[in-house]
C-alpha cells in the first residue's frame, strides 16, 4: 500500500552559509537506507565543502543555478537541467548566483554523513587519493585501484614484450 510522508524533516546544513534542507525520503525521515529525497533551497554565495561520497547523486535544479566542481572542472546546472555524480567522485556544489538556488537531490543508497566523506575544513581542491594505484583506474565506490595484473620486469621477453600472466 502507498505511503504518505505528509512532511519532510529539516537536515542540518554544511557550508559557509545556512542552507535549508528538507528529507521527504531517507534515512532520518522515512528510515528508508536504499534512497533518499531532499528538497534544498540554499542562498547566494552558498559553498559546501568539497566530498567523495560513496553514493549516486542525482540532482534537478528546479530554481537558479547549481555550480558543480569536480575532478574534470565545473559545471554549471540551471534551471530545468540535472547532474549525476557517481560514488567515489569528488565534488563541491555551490550557489553563485544571485537569488540561490532551489534543488532535489536524490541519493543511492541513502545519504548517509558516514558515507559523505566530506574534505576537512578549507580544502580548496579535490583530496589526492592514496594507496598504489596499477592501472591508473581507480573503484568508485571503494576509493582503491582496479585489481590490474603488472607482469614483473623479470618475466617480460628479451624482446621488451610482455610474458603471459600465470593461469592461477
Amino acid at each position: 500500500m502507498p505511503r504518505l510522508i505528509e512532511q519532510p524533516t529539516i537536515i542540518q546544513s554544511a557550508g559557509n552559509k545556512p542552507k535549508r534542507i528538507e528529507e521527504f525520503a531517507g534515512r532520518v525521515n522515512s528510515a528508508q537506507a536504499e534512497i533518499s529525497v531532499a528538497r534544498m533551497v540554499s542562498p547566494h554565495g552558498w559553498v559546501e565543502p568539497g566530498q567523495r561520497p560513496q553514493f549516486q547523486e542525482i540532482t534537478l535544479v528546479l530554481k537558479g543555478l547549481l555550480r558543480v566542481e569536480h575532478e574534470g572542472g565545473t559545471t554549471d546546472v540551471r534551471a530545468g537541467q540535472a547532474i549525476v555524480t557517481a560514488p567515489g567522485e569528488w565534488v563541491r556544489y555551490s550557489t553563485p548566483e544571485d537569488g540561490g538556488a532551489e534543488y532535489v537531490a536524490v541519493c543511492t543508497p541513502a545519504f548517509s554523513m558516514d558515507t559523505v566523506h566530506r574534505d576537512p575544513d578549507g580544502a580548496q581542491r579535490p583530496p589526492v587519493q592514496s594507496g598504489p594505484v596499477t592501472s591508473g583506474v581507480w573503484r568508485r565506490a571503494r576509493r582503491r585501484p582496479v585489481a590490474g595484473r603488472r607482469v614483473p620486469a623479470a618475466r617480460r621477453s628479451r624482446r621488451g614484450g610482455h610474458a603471459p600472466p600465470d593461469s592461477g
